[in-house]
């Protein structure tokens, strides 16, 4: 496209994942993309960058600062070929996701592609959680983040999909309108609901959750939980389950909410992070957490629906490459119904957009003509 368009100097930034692939996937990933660039002929890699530092989504501004330092400055460690740094990294241990800022240079130590006032920057990253702190950095004229050289860049910033309503920027592929997700249902039903999770998965049980809306529905209260702040999971795989689960429990006692959306960070972020035995300890604190909630559950006259939207934790080997796996998978996920009446009903198998009609049979709610799927209970 920027060929067709006639644009002269094109500069990759490039940010490796190691996280939902393969953790030294971007050898691969990176020849692929030379030999692209090659036949199209437009095109250099200026910097690579693993997820961990520019794609930080918990506030932990250093680390953006040096993505953003590294492609604005052209500070960091220096490089003359992508290959060549990812080679120095993965011969120290540092897989994809935690490879530091790198900046490629010329032959005489130059920054290959800095980025310059007036230049365009297209962010091409499709999710909007780990794509807002760099935006911001980009784009806020009295950004606090941390300390811009030079103040504020003056880019012409370009956003994939919509990030943030108040980024300032064009997007590419504006949202879609979700109408009446299971928020927006609940809210016009006139019922009160609670969403909490610690800062790891705020975003997925609200943002997310309410098809991409960053405002509140009437009757909706929230409540964030500081994630710890520490370098990886596995350092503290408790990670806030118990604040979580103590903040939960105040207020089922409370009995103010006819709905509570929470979510356990620690299968999925610990999980992340390929060590086994700080994930089986993560799994251990969530089964001790969940008790207790669901305890509560019960003692209230509750119901509760235990469920994840995808797998992690229960594979943590790659028969393969006999290497630790650090992504997602597309296992099955346990599906549970609690409460104290619950003689002759069953549930049946489904998928994620069961969910919801479910929850709404449960509140004795209709189920909106938007919804795809059905509830997933059978009465005898």
């Amino acid at each position: 496209l920027a060929k067709e368009k006639g644009v002269k100097k094109l500069y990759l930034h490039l940010i490796l994942d190691g996280r939902d692939v393969p953790p030294t996937n971007a050898a691969k990933y990176l020849r692929e993309l030379e030999a692209k660039l090659e036949e199209i002929g437009i095109g250099q890699i200026a910097t690579i960058a693993g997820r961990y530092y520019t794609m930080d989504r918990d506030k932990r501004w250093e680390r953006v600062e040096k993505g953003y330092r590294a492609m604005v400055t052209g500070e960091g460690v220096k490089a003359r070929l992508a290959q060549e740094a990812l080679e120095k990294a993965y011969s120290m241990k540092v897989t994809d996701e935690f490879v530091e800022p790198t900046v490629l240079v010329d032959d005489g130590g130059e920054p290959l592609g800095k980025v310059y006032p007036h230049d365009v920057v297209i962010m091409y990253n499709f999710r909007a959680d780990r794509a807002r702190q760099i935006s911001y950095a980009f784009t806020e004229e009295d950004f606090t983040g941390f300390a811009r050289p030079g103040g504020f860049p003056g880019v012409h910033y370009v956003c994939f999909t919509q990030y943030d309503v108040k980024i300032k920027a064009p997007v590419v592929f504006p949202p879609q309108d979700l109408e009446n997700t299971l928020g927006e249902v609940v809210s016009k039903a006139g019922l009160k609901q609670l969403r909490i999770a610690e800062t790891e998965k705020y975003a997925h049980v609200t943002f997310f959750f309410n098809g991409g809306l960053e405002k509140a529905y009437p009757g909706e209260a929230r409540i964030l939980i500081p994630s710890p702040k520490v370098a990886t999971y596995n350092l503290q795989p408790e990670m806030s389950a118990g604040q979580v689960t103590s903040k939960v429990i105040a207020k089922l006692k409370e009995a103010t909410y006819d709905l509570v959306v929470m979510n356990y960070a620690n299968p999925d972020m610990v999980g992340h992070t390929g060590h086994l035995k700080a994930c089986i300890q993560a799994i251990e604190k969530v089964d001790n957490c969940l008790q207790q909630v669901l305890e509560v559950v019960l003692e209230q006259g509750g119901i509760a629906l235990v469920t994840a939207d995808h797998g992690n934790a229960e594979h943590m080997l790659d028969v393969q490459t006999k290497k630790p796996l650090t992504a997602h998978t597309s296992n099955y996920v346990p599906c549970l119904l609690v409460g104290n009446n619950l003689v002759g009903i069953k549930l049946r198998g489904g998928s994620l957009q069961d969910i919801a009609p479910t929850l709404l049979e449960l509140l004795g709610l209709p189920k909106p003509p938007e919804m795809t799927g059905e509830s997933l209970i059978i009465k005898a």
